[in-house]
């Protein structure tokens, strides 16, 4: 790896170092991560899966993913926020996704959390896509350095005490600042990444949701 924290592939590919060799985290990290995402059921996935993650490492749950939407039906954010105490039973004896009951009820929680959220701003996306950093505020050259300054920003901390505000759990200032990092509210692919100029065009074309 070299100081930048940039890693060169196999495939010759420069990356940010995070990924690793792991197959499946490249592909997160060369197709997913950091590209704008304005879809309801994705934006409520990952800011659920994120709360899972505490504790753990994000590859755990990204290998675990499958089981996930399988459990939480395809985290339809009305389908599960119907589910009741038998579903925690059900989820609690899952052995594909991570078994914390706090986690479980957090996620029905934030279901219906997003419901009322959904009905006062039209979508998610509305919501969540409020809460861009301006460019100020942003590091004029992302390294590995300056992101590593960077697990909260005053963004993520705001948007955090909204939700929470909001009644939502798990969604503390370094949890949410993930998840803005995955769904592209900010491009924390660093300088030299070749996903970085694409996850740059990504966000032109993108438009933000009303």
């Amino acid at each position: 790896m070299s100081g930048d924290g940039l890693l060169r592939g196999e495939d010759g590919t420069l990356r940010c170092w995070w990924p690793g060799a792991d197959p499946l985290y490249v592909r997160y990290h060369d197709e997913e991560w950091g590209f704008p995402v304005d879809d309801d059921r994705r934006l409520f996935e990952k800011v659920c899966l994120e709360g899972f993650q505490s504790g753990l490492s994000w590859l755990t749950i990204l290998r675990k993913r499958e089981n996930f939407r399988k459990a939480f039906a395809n985290f339809d954010p009305a389908r599960v926020a119907r589910f009741d105490a038998r579903a925690v039973q059900r989820l609690l004896g899952d052995a594909g996704i991570v078994r914390h009951r706090g986690k479980i009820e957090s996620t029905i929680n934030n279901a219906r959390r997003a419901l009322a959220l959904r009905e006062e701003k039209g979508s998610l996306a509305a919501y969540f896509w409020q809460w861009v950093p301006a460019a100020a505020d942003r590091p004029r050259r992302l390294t590995r350095r300056a992101l590593g300054t960077m697990s909260t920003t005053p963004a993520s901390v705001a948007l955090s005490r909204d939700l929470r505000k909001r009644g939502w759990t798990f969604v503390g200032p370094t949890t949410i600042y993930a998840f803005m990092q995955a769904m592209g509210l900010v491009n924390d692919h660093l300088e030299g990444c070749s996903a970085r100029a694409r996850a740059l065009e990504a966000a032109r074309a993108f438009r933000l949701p009303s």
